[in-house]
């Protein structure tokens, strides 16, 4: 098997993801960005396992099964986070996210109101 094949492939898977999370705005397609570039990585690991014998058998393989464990780590925790920036600020848009301010929750602008009165 000529190795250049699966090289140059995640090259360009990798180069895909860091175009997707340099320039989407929404926070879930940069979490599949992310799981392009980790599975990009992936298969260079593998590849490389298959084409240089290392003085380990597999280890390719089992770094491979280490980053699978971290990407859906990754997700797990990534979709938690956008999940709660989704009920906080009711959009998912890395853009229009401030991260400098807290958010006013609704009951407490319709409180203030009410004691203005």
């Amino acid at each position: 098997m000529r190795p250049v094949i699966p090289y140059v492939t995640a090259a360009l898977l990798f180069g895909l993801g860091v175009y997707g999370v340099l320039r989407r705005r929404n926070a879930v397609l940069v979490l599949m960005a992310v799981e392009l570039m980790l599975n990009a990585v992936n298969l260079v690991l593998v590849t490389a396992d298959t084409t240089v014998r290392a003085a380990l058998p597999h280890s390719g393989q089992v770094f491979a099964l280490f980053v699978i464990v971290l990407a859906a780590a990754e997700i797990g925790v990534g979709l938690a986070i956008v999940l709660q920036l989704y009920r906080l600020r009711a959009t998912v848009a890395v853009d229009d996210v401030a991260l400098t301010e807290l958010p006013v929750p609704a009951r407490a602008v319709g409180q203030n109101a009410e004691a203005g009165r």
